[in-house]
């Protein structure tokens, strides 16, 4: 597959299609690795751990029902 680079703010950024996200298991929040050796990219989905995975639940349930008082605190 190739693929192009599109630009991103400041930045260059590589679109993953659907597919293959799902095919490597990877939600847009997940984490992932990135590792080179000069030639080549990988892209590894990083391992959650059981806690982090709570706090990152706990923190989205918090963010949906607070997000109004957070805005509000915010200005």
């Amino acid at each position: 597959m190739i693929k192009h680079l599109v630009k991103h703010g400041n930045s260059w950024a590589l679109v993953i299609d659907k597919p293959i996200l799902d095919l490597l298991k990877i939600d847009p929040e997940m984490p992932v690795e990135l590792k080179t050796d000069g030639q080549s990219v990988t892209i590894t989905p990083t391992a959650e751990t059981a806690r982090k995975k709570k706090i990152r639940e706990a923190s989205k349930k918090i963010n949906e029902r607070y997000t109004k008082v957070f805005k509000k605190l915010a200005e």
